[in-house]
């Protein structure tokens, strides 16, 4: 079936284009999209497109321009109230959560050793180098644990660690990776480490944070990350053994998820208040490490380039499982929601980044303009 194209010479009456998304007591200005100078054709033209199965199972779709809530769309049996399944989303959450810890001294910083934080534990594989593994190696993806989600055949695959009696364990017990010939190693890779998608990595984060605080994770991120933003609705997962899951599947709303990219954008901070410092904020938005051919990674979060008026942007993003998305594009003062639950499809992933290209980016006001 034909998709509609992002062309400004149609313009379908499509409400969530033309409309002002409703003030709420949940933090967020609101303005219409029309005021604010959008190409509101082609904003409908991807409502179009959604109704068209372009990206199938998407469930929301919101946009943030200058700290301001100016589009706001749901799909299906979705609304409001809807709590997201996430998925990996959740581990730039953790990632948020690490900075919040080593502000208030709970961790030194992130150069701090996972393995000493289960000095209650033995592990099997012993080897000198688990024991300098730091928590910034886990928050980049290059722990060097033999961990590689993409790999059915790796023995740290999260579905193994599903099935596990003791995900911390399971974790804790990996060997240390080898490096067949042919196979890049950390010192010949773009920025020194060696990338591999690892959500025991994430979750270890998430069980570290535990010991570190004292509590468990969902308290911890509702006391020092969730009411600070007013977000008063969120579900966490939690491990075999009873500890927060990290690494994926925290439900949300999709305005609360809004607000998560807004603290990125905004350097940590929320409605005038400080809630993560700053510091953290550019250190999980740098790249420290190489992805893929077409992505880097920062502190549990992804990095792109994609095109805004035919310059490569900058683009920062949480994304999860199903095609999940809160992209946060810095030059542009721009944060884009994308909920979706097409998990585990063929293209999940590229048909979100469409939606962005093809129509936010290319519906954004031109000349750039500012408040």
């Amino acid at each position: 079936m034909a998709t509609p194209g992002p062309s400004a010479a149609a313009s379908p009456a499509v409400p969530a284009a033309t409309t002002t998304p409703p003030a709420l007591d949940d933090g967020w200005p609101v303005a219409s999209a029309a005021a604010g100078g959008w190409n509101l054709p082609v904003l409908a033209q991807m409502e179009q497109a959604l109704a068209a199965d372009l990206a199938p199972s998407t469930t929301s779709v919101l946009i943030v321009r200058d700290g301001v809530l100016v589009y706001e769309h749901y799909l299906g049996d979705a609304d409001r109230q809807t709590l997201h399944d996430t998925r990996s989303l959740t581990k730039s959450v953790t990632g948020l959560l690490v900075g919040a810890a080593i502000e208030r001294k709970l961790i030194t910083n992130a150069q701090a050793k996972v393995y000493d934080y289960f000095g209650d534990r033995q592990w099997q594989h012993p080897d000198p180098r688990k024991r300098d593994i730091t928590l910034e190696d886990l928050l980049t993806m290059s722990s060097q644990l033999e961990c590689n989600d993409d790999n059915e055949f790796s023995a740290g695959n999260e579905e193994r660690m599903y099935v596990s009696a003791d995900w911390t364990q399971f974790a804790l017990d990996l060997p240390i990776r080898g490096y067949a010939p042919w196979m890049q190693r950390p010192a010949q890779s773009p920025h020194g480490r060696a990338f591999s998608y690892c959500t025991a990595g994430s979750f270890l984060l998430g069980a570290v944070l535990e010991k570190a605080s004292g509590q468990r994770l969902q308290a911890f991120s509702a006391q020092v990350l969730e009411k600070p933003l007013g977000i008063d609705q969120a579900q966490w997962n939690v491990s075999s053994e009873g500890v927060g899951m990290g690494g994926g599947g925290t439900r949300y709303r999709s305005r609360d998820l809004a607000k998560f990219g807004q603290l990125l954008l905004a350097q940590g901070r929320w409605q005038g208040r400080q809630v993560i410092a700053a510091n953290w904020i550019r250190a999980m938005t740098s790249v420290h490490a190489q992805a893929r051919d077409d992505a880097d990674y920062g502190y549990q979060l992804w990095h792109f380039l994609f095109p805004v008026r035919g310059v490569q942007r900058d683009t920062w993003a949480m994304s999860g499982n199903g095609g999940n998305y809160v992209f946060v594009v810095p030059e542009e003062r721009l944060v884009v929601v994308l909920t979706r639950s097409a998990y585990n499809t063929r293209q999940m992933h590229q048909q979100s980044h469409r939606l962005l290209t093809d129509y936010v980016l290319k519906a954004l006001p031109e000349g750039n303009q500012t408040r």
